[in-house]
């Protein structure tokens, strides 16, 4: 299964705005709740899709069933799960588990999705992960109670289903947009009932005071980080292995780190200088080899793929 230039395109498009939805997110978290903010940050995607939906004249409604119900996992529960998650961890050690969801997304998606996987594949992963807990790793930071890990680890499980099953059964739905409406609109009902758990348990849901900067930081980074990245990544999914379009998860840390030098003026030490560079060649190795297999005549593509290319038929 060759990668469509412009696929790879949409799977860039989407870690950006995972990575300057997360930048823009931090202000939010300071002044709303964690759970209300990604209340209002659904909200917010929803609007947009509803929108977009219309302009490309399509309904809001018309997703499969099965993966509308597939946003209870993520974004729904997978989620709420890291946002419990973060208050026994860090959020170092946080993301650095979550660079585990690609290697889980590319084992799972070899036994259900029988996509070929070879080693050059896994080694260049693996080098990528490398990369990014070279960017992440703060010995005096990464300590953590074992609920909290255990926590997380299931979000990412969570994430890594959702991408395989719904790269198994996107490919029937009409409207790339509708599922992307349909799961956050689940998600959104699963925020808004744990919510209404928080309340009854006796725990705040409204935050003391919102300034305009932290509205529209909760309102821009739902938009960025789900109506845009949903978007373009279910948009790539489509076409695209599943073992592949995971790689551009690693891409998120890299783009957060450029975002945060330029937006919130933080300072990259040497060391994550070295862990962008390790990751990011990685990747760039595996999408070269991957669009210079696209663009070999059919004739001339050998019959055992050089890399990985998903070829579900085998």
């Amino acid at each position: 299964m060759p990668i469509d230039r412009r696929d790879l395109g949409r799977l860039i498009l989407a870690a950006t705005c995972w990575a300057v939805g997360t930048v823009i997110s931090k202000a939010a978290l300071g002044e709303f709740p964690p759970l209300t903010l990604l209340a209002v940050q659904l909200a917010s995607s929803l609007v947009v899709l509803a929108l977009l939906l219309v302009r490309h004249g399509a309904s809001v409604a018309g997703a499969p069933s099965r993966l509308g119900r597939l946003g209870l996992l993520n974004p729904g529960l997978a989620y709420a799960l890291s946002l419990l998650g973060l208050t026994t961890i860090t959020a170092s050690l946080s993301v650095m588990l979550w660079a585990l969801e690609p290697l889980l997304i590319v084992a799972l998606a070899a036994i259900f999705l029988r996509e070929r996987i070879t080693p050059a594949f896994v080694a260049l992963s693996l080098v990528a992960v490398a990369g990014i807990v070279v960017i992440l790793w703060d010995p005096g930071a990464t300590s953590g109670e074992l609920i909290g890990v255990a926590l997380t680890v299931a979000g990412v499980g969570c994430c890594a289903i959702y991408s395989v099953v719904t790269r198994r059964f996107i490919p029937d739905a009409p409207e790339t947009g509708q599922v992307a409406f349909a799961q956050q609109a689940y998600a959104l009902v699963l925020a808004l009932g744990l919510l209404l758990v928080v309340i009854a348990l006796g725990g705040s849901a409204l935050p003391s005071a919102v300034t305009p900067l932290g509205l529209a930081s909760a309102v821009g980074s739902g938009v960025l980080y789900y109506a845009g990245a949903y978007w373009f990544y279910l948009g790539a999914l489509r076409r695209t292995p599943a073992s592949f379009a995971a790689l551009s998860f690693y891409l998120i840390p890299i783009i957060g780190l450029a975002a945060s030098a330029i937006l919130l003026g933080e300072r990259l030490e040497p060391h994550q200088w070295l862990g962008a560079a390790l990751a990011l060649g990685a990747i760039l190795t595996i999408f070269r080899l991957a669009q210079r297999h696209a663009d070999r005549p059919l004739g001339t593509r050998p019959s055992v793929e050089p890399l990985i290319l998903g070829d579900e038929s085998h």
